[in-house]
């Protein structure tokens, strides 16, 4: 089911035994799903809660305040939308790191104390690395065309995403991301506009940037910045897919290298997931799609042509990013198959479904997500100066977050910090073995492993 809204209900009940479970039944009987539950206040007669549910839409959540209502002994107290709340005034900010306190920080924050920096820049310009933000600082570039789930919705719409990105990088990773909405005619113009700003910045991380504009973009990018480009749709969700595939292959006891691959869909992150497990396999994967220039594309960079019904009977592991709901028939599935159905808001086919119907293993988009990638990536490209981000360094984060996940399990914990900073550590470890990345940079990263 696509839950589009989290609303927080806080109720009040008798304090009684049982009042709790009801509570939880009725709101599953209406369809919806429960996230965190909040105990505000215990008295002697009465209790009060606040429950976050997921709901369809608006519609959705009356059904469901009909039903909690319905329960002896409790009443609604209020409905809040703590998303919107929590965005009042976005979800980032520039700040001092050292408070301005005196006037002998104020003169040693700005003037006349910061012309000594400045001339010891002009003098080496390296230095701006270690005196400046722009050592630890990403743009996080996009304009707006493929916002996941939402599609073209243009430049301001698709900036809370881009805040969000901004506010995990810092929080798992300690990198600063700026968003950057551009506004482009065309794609030279799109990239000039960043090479332009790219001195601001030690990194280039694109985002939700529609086909075929994001192909082109991120070549041209790459070829005129002597600094790590990152397309995540592709890069970041290749990595983070490879990692959950290796840990699938591990829980049914199947190697990379003896597997038949299926990637259904080779638009952006299809294309990327399937050159990336080609590296990683040294096989070629078979490609599903409508579209004949993505085939085409995909049989250049080594796969196979394919359709989604020889897909479906051949593939040990299938891989669908269609962004079509349904499009994978129960029938289709084959006992032990491993399924990752990742299009949002809504899978190709519902893992449940897809366990019910044979599947070995299945998963949708919302626990293979990037975010469990691109902190770590961007911390360990950082760390060791990277002046690129290649496949070496992918696989090497892809590896790290196999290692770390639970057996049995698909993908790791992405509140984990310790996470970000293992997959940090391997791809600086990649970076310098593959001579983009300076090995001194690496005894910042190992201490945190």
């Amino acid at each position: 089911m696509n839950y589009g809204l989290i609303r927080t209900v806080q109720v009040s009940n008798e304090n009684v035994p049982g009042v709790l479970g009801s509570l939880a039944t009725a709101i599953g009987g209406a369809g919806a799903n429960i996230g965190n539950i909040q105990t505000m206040h215990i008295s002697q007669n009465h209790v009060l809660r606040d429950i976050d549910v997921y709901v369809e839409n608006e519609d959705h959540l009356i059904d469901v305040l009909k039903a909690i209502s319905g329960i002896q002994g409790v009443k609604v107290i209020e409905t809040r939308d703590e998303v919107m709340d929590l965005h009042q005034g976005g979800k980032i900010q520039i700040v001092s790191r050292h408070p301005v306190d005196s006037v002998a920080m104020l003169r040693k924050i700005y003037t006349p104390g910061v012309a000594e920096v400045c001339r010891a820049i002009l003098q080496e310009p390296i230095l701006a690395r270690r005196f400046t933000s722009i050592g630890n600082t990403v743009a996080i570039v996009t304009d707006g065309t493929a916002v996941l789930g939402l599609g073209n919705i243009g430049l301001h719409p698709s900036m809370p995403v881009m805040e969000g990105k901004a506010a995990l990088l810092q929080q798992f990773a300690g990198v600063n991301g700026a968003p950057l909405l551009v506004e482009a005619a065309t794609v030279d113009q799109f990239v000039e506009t960043v090479v332009r700003v790219a001195p601001t910045y030690s990194g280039i991380h694109l985002e939700d940037i529609a086909s075929p504009w994001c192909f082109e973009i991120v070549e041209k990018l790459r070829r005129k910045l002597n600094i790590p480009v990152m397309q995540d749709d592709q890069d970041g969700t290749a990595a983070v897919v490879l990692g959950a595939v290796m840990s699938a292959l591990r829980a049914t006891g199947k190697n990379l290298n003896e597997v038949t691959i299926g990637q259904i869909g080779l638009g952006a992150a299809g294309l990327s997931i399937s050159k990336l497990l080609m590296d990683a396999s040294e096989k070629p994967v078979l490609g599903a799609d409508l579209d004949e220039g993505c085939l085409v594309r995909h049989q250049a960079l080594g796969g196979r042509q394919s359709t989604l019904d020889e897909v479906m009977a051949t593939a040990d592991v299938v891989i669908a990013t269609t962004g079509v709901p349904g499009l994978i028939p129960e029938e289709s599935v084959r006992n032990g198959q491993i399924i990752f159905a990742l299009s949002n808001p809504d899978p190709e086919i519902n893992p449940a479904a897809a366990i019910q119907a044979g599947a070995a293993l299945a998963a949708d988009g919302t626990s293979v997500n990037n975010v469990l990638g691109y902190p770590g990536i961007w911390r360990g490209a950082l760390g060791v100066h990277a002046t690129s981000i290649n496949r070496e360094m992918l696989i090497a984060a892809s590896r790290a977050l196999w290692q770390s996940t639970l057996p049995g399990e698909l993908s790791p914990n992405p509140l984990d910090i310790g996470l970000h900073y293992r997959v940090a550590y391997e791809v600086g470890k990649a970076a310098v073995a593959t001579g983009v990345g300076d090995e001194d940079g690496l005894e910042q990263l190992e201490p945190v492993v």
